[in-house]
Protein backbone atom coordinates (compact mmCIF):
# COMPACT_ATOMS: atom_id res chain seq x y z
CA UNK A 1 0.00 0.00 0.00
CA UNK A 2 1.60 3.79 -0.98
CA UNK A 3 0.87 5.97 1.55
CA UNK A 4 -0.06 9.70 1.60
CA UNK A 5 2.03 12.12 -0.82
CA UNK A 6 5.13 13.69 0.27
CA UNK A 7 6.08 16.95 1.48
CA UNK A 8 7.05 19.32 -1.88
CA UNK A 9 5.79 16.34 -4.43
CA UNK A 10 3.61 17.57 -7.35
CA UNK A 11 -0.07 17.45 -6.53
CA UNK A 12 -1.71 15.20 -9.41
CA UNK A 13 -3.73 16.79 -11.79
CA UNK A 14 -7.27 14.32 -12.43
CA UNK A 15 -10.83 15.32 -13.78
CA UNK A 16 -13.62 14.78 -11.64
CA UNK A 17 -17.06 14.95 -11.11
CA UNK A 18 -18.36 17.39 -7.83
CA UNK A 19 -21.59 19.30 -6.55
CA UNK A 20 -20.22 22.33 -8.53
CA UNK A 21 -20.19 20.27 -12.00
CA UNK A 22 -16.76 18.89 -13.46
CA UNK A 23 -13.71 19.66 -13.01
CA UNK A 24 -9.71 19.59 -13.90
CA UNK A 25 -7.95 20.10 -10.36
CA UNK A 26 -5.25 22.42 -11.50
CA UNK A 27 -7.01 24.34 -13.66
CA UNK A 28 -9.66 24.51 -10.72
CA UNK A 29 -6.94 26.01 -8.36
CA UNK A 30 -5.40 28.82 -10.77
CA UNK A 31 -2.95 30.71 -8.96
CA UNK A 32 -4.42 29.86 -5.67
CA UNK A 33 -3.66 27.54 -2.66
CA UNK A 34 -5.98 24.99 -2.23
CA UNK A 35 -7.13 22.51 0.24
CA UNK A 36 -8.36 18.91 -0.51
CA UNK A 37 -9.56 16.74 2.52
CA UNK A 38 -11.41 13.51 2.28
CA UNK A 39 -13.68 11.28 4.19
CA UNK A 40 -14.54 8.07 4.46
CA UNK A 41 -18.54 8.03 2.86
CA UNK A 42 -21.35 9.94 3.29
CA UNK A 43 -23.79 10.15 6.33
CA UNK A 44 -20.83 9.42 8.44
CA UNK A 45 -21.07 11.61 11.85
CA UNK A 46 -17.45 12.67 12.48
CA UNK A 47 -17.34 13.60 9.41
CA UNK A 48 -20.55 15.34 9.54
CA UNK A 49 -18.75 18.10 12.14
CA UNK A 50 -15.55 18.91 10.15
CA UNK A 51 -18.17 19.60 6.74
CA UNK A 52 -20.01 22.03 8.72
CA UNK A 53 -17.37 23.50 10.30
CA UNK A 54 -14.84 24.18 7.45
CA UNK A 55 -18.21 25.76 5.90
CA UNK A 56 -18.72 28.36 8.73
CA UNK A 57 -15.09 29.11 8.40
CA UNK A 58 -14.85 29.01 4.66
CA UNK A 59 -13.90 33.26 5.04
CA UNK A 60 -10.81 32.87 6.50
CA UNK A 61 -9.66 30.51 3.22
CA UNK A 62 -11.02 32.81 0.98
CA UNK A 63 -9.06 35.45 2.61
CA UNK A 64 -5.82 33.89 2.16
CA UNK A 65 -6.64 33.13 -1.47
CA UNK A 66 -6.97 29.22 -0.59
CA UNK A 67 -9.89 26.96 -2.23
CA UNK A 68 -11.29 24.41 -0.44
CA UNK A 69 -12.36 21.03 -2.20
CA UNK A 70 -13.75 17.95 -0.23
CA UNK A 71 -13.76 14.80 -1.45
CA UNK A 72 -15.78 11.46 -0.53
CA UNK A 73 -16.15 7.92 -1.98
CA UNK A 74 -19.64 8.00 -3.04
CA UNK A 75 -21.67 10.04 -5.76
CA UNK A 76 -22.35 13.55 -5.88
CA UNK A 77 -25.97 13.21 -5.74
CA UNK A 78 -25.51 11.21 -2.36
CA UNK A 79 -23.43 14.30 -1.20
CA UNK A 80 -26.15 16.93 -2.08
CA UNK A 81 -28.58 14.98 0.31
CA UNK A 82 -26.21 14.86 2.81
CA UNK A 83 -25.60 18.60 2.28
CA UNK A 84 -29.14 18.86 3.82
CA UNK A 85 -28.25 16.91 7.08
CA UNK A 86 -25.32 18.98 7.60
CA UNK A 87 -27.31 22.27 7.24
CA UNK A 88 -29.53 21.20 9.69
CA UNK A 89 -27.42 19.75 12.00
CA UNK A 90 -24.52 21.92 11.64
CA UNK A 91 -26.16 25.64 10.88
CA UNK A 92 -24.28 25.26 7.49
CA UNK A 93 -24.51 23.33 4.39
CA UNK A 94 -21.28 22.62 2.65
CA UNK A 95 -20.22 26.31 0.31
CA UNK A 96 -17.21 24.40 -1.75
CA UNK A 97 -17.26 21.59 -4.08
CA UNK A 98 -17.87 17.47 -3.21
CA UNK A 99 -15.54 15.47 -5.34
CA UNK A 100 -17.47 12.10 -6.36
CA UNK A 101 -14.75 9.84 -6.55
CA UNK A 102 -17.29 6.79 -7.04
CA UNK A 103 -14.25 4.70 -8.85
CA UNK A 104 -11.70 5.93 -6.23
CA UNK A 105 -9.36 6.93 -8.38
CA UNK A 106 -8.93 10.45 -7.00
CA UNK A 107 -8.98 8.66 -3.21
CA UNK A 108 -5.75 6.16 -5.00
CA UNK A 109 -3.78 8.75 -6.59
CA UNK A 110 -3.39 10.98 -3.40
CA UNK A 111 -2.54 8.06 -1.80
CA UNK A 112 -5.91 7.86 0.38
CA UNK A 113 -6.84 4.42 -0.25
CA UNK A 114 -4.65 1.56 -1.18
CA UNK A 115 -4.48 0.32 -5.16
CA UNK A 116 -5.92 -3.13 -4.90
CA UNK A 117 -9.23 -1.11 -2.68
CA UNK A 118 -10.97 -2.16 -6.01
CA UNK A 119 -12.67 0.32 -8.88
CA UNK A 120 -16.13 0.93 -7.16
CA UNK A 121 -17.50 3.02 -3.77
CA UNK A 122 -20.76 0.53 -3.77
CA UNK A 123 -20.83 -1.98 -1.11
CA UNK A 124 -17.30 -0.43 0.14
CA UNK A 125 -18.45 1.02 4.32
CA UNK A 126 -16.78 3.71 6.24
CA UNK A 127 -14.21 0.98 7.77
CA UNK A 128 -13.37 -0.15 4.68
CA UNK A 129 -12.16 3.50 3.94
CA UNK A 130 -10.62 3.70 6.93
CA UNK A 131 -7.21 5.34 5.33
CA UNK A 132 -9.21 8.33 3.73
CA UNK A 133 -9.19 10.93 6.58
CA UNK A 134 -6.37 12.91 5.32
CA UNK A 135 -5.92 16.71 4.58
CA UNK A 136 -3.58 18.52 2.00
CA UNK A 137 -2.86 21.99 1.43
CA UNK A 138 -1.54 22.51 -2.25
CA UNK A 139 0.52 25.77 -3.27
CA UNK A 140 0.39 27.88 -6.21
CA UNK A 141 3.10 25.86 -7.58
CA UNK A 142 1.45 22.76 -7.45
CA UNK A 143 3.56 21.30 -4.94
CA UNK A 144 1.96 19.63 -1.42
CA UNK A 145 2.59 22.14 1.28
CA UNK A 146 0.87 20.06 4.28
CA UNK A 147 -0.20 16.72 4.54
CA UNK A 148 -2.58 16.13 7.75
CA UNK A 149 -3.44 12.41 8.55
CA UNK A 150 -6.22 11.69 11.19
CA UNK A 151 -7.93 7.95 12.54
CA UNK A 152 -11.41 7.30 12.28
CA UNK A 153 -12.56 8.64 16.05
CA UNK A 154 -10.65 11.91 15.85
CA UNK A 155 -12.71 15.25 14.07
CA UNK A 156 -9.74 17.24 12.42
CA UNK A 157 -8.94 20.61 13.91
CA UNK A 158 -9.38 23.16 10.67
CA UNK A 159 -8.01 26.01 12.71
CA UNK A 160 -4.85 24.09 13.14
CA UNK A 161 -4.90 24.00 9.04
CA UNK A 162 -5.37 28.26 8.98
CA UNK A 163 -2.55 28.53 11.56
CA UNK A 164 0.00 26.24 8.84
CA UNK A 165 -1.26 28.66 6.15
CA UNK A 166 -0.79 31.67 7.81
CA UNK A 167 2.65 30.76 8.52
CA UNK A 168 3.58 28.82 4.80
CA UNK A 169 2.28 31.81 3.68
CA UNK A 170 4.59 34.46 5.31
CA UNK A 171 7.88 31.90 5.10
CA UNK A 172 7.09 31.71 1.61
CA UNK A 173 7.60 35.80 1.14
CA UNK A 174 10.54 36.52 4.14
CA UNK A 175 13.62 34.41 4.84
CA UNK A 176 11.70 33.38 8.60
CA UNK A 177 10.14 30.28 10.35
CA UNK A 178 7.74 30.16 12.84
CA UNK A 179 8.31 28.84 16.26
CA UNK A 180 6.33 26.83 18.46
CA UNK A 181 2.23 27.40 18.42
CA UNK A 182 2.71 30.42 16.62
CA UNK A 183 0.09 32.68 15.52
CA UNK A 184 -0.31 35.55 13.13
CA UNK A 185 1.24 38.46 14.54
CA UNK A 186 3.71 36.88 16.76
CA UNK A 187 7.18 37.34 16.52
CA UNK A 188 9.01 34.78 14.29
CA UNK A 189 12.83 33.44 13.71
CA UNK A 190 15.37 34.71 11.55
CA UNK A 191 16.72 31.93 9.04
CA UNK A 192 19.82 30.68 10.25
CA UNK A 193 21.06 30.88 6.84
CA UNK A 194 20.64 34.49 6.77
CA UNK A 195 23.62 36.09 8.41
CA UNK A 196 24.03 38.46 10.76
CA UNK A 197 24.88 41.24 8.54
CA UNK A 198 21.80 40.70 5.77
CA UNK A 199 19.49 40.74 9.00
CA UNK A 200 20.88 44.19 10.18
CA UNK A 201 19.81 45.05 6.48
CA UNK A 202 16.66 43.61 6.74
CA UNK A 203 16.04 44.22 10.39
CA UNK A 204 17.98 47.27 11.52
CA UNK A 205 16.18 47.78 14.75
CA UNK A 206 17.70 44.49 15.44
CA UNK A 207 16.29 41.44 17.11
CA UNK A 208 16.10 39.34 20.31
CA UNK A 209 18.19 36.44 20.30
CA UNK A 210 18.60 34.23 23.37
CA UNK A 211 21.17 32.14 21.93
CA UNK A 212 23.11 32.91 18.38
CA UNK A 213 21.14 30.42 16.99
CA UNK A 214 18.02 31.48 17.86
CA UNK A 215 16.87 35.14 16.50
CA UNK A 216 13.70 36.41 16.99
CA UNK A 217 11.98 39.44 15.44
CA UNK A 218 8.71 41.16 14.73
CA UNK A 219 6.60 39.55 12.27
CA UNK A 220 7.24 41.24 9.06
CA UNK A 221 4.38 43.15 7.70
CA UNK A 222 2.69 43.27 11.02
CA UNK A 223 1.10 46.05 12.36
CA UNK A 224 2.75 47.16 15.32
CA UNK A 225 1.31 48.57 17.98
CA UNK A 226 -1.05 51.46 18.22
CA UNK A 227 -1.40 51.21 14.55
Amino acid sequence: MTGPLPINSDAPDFEANTTDGPIRFHEWLGSSWGVIFSHPKDFTPVCTTELGYMARIKPEFDRRNVKIIGLSIDPVDRHKTWANDIAETQGQAPNYPMIGDIDLKVAKLYGMLPADAGETSEGRTAADNATVRNVYVIGPDKKIKLVLSYPMSTGRNFDEVLRVIDSMQLTAKHKVATPVNWKQGEDVIILPAVSDADAKATYPEGWRAPRPYLRLVPQPGAPKPGE
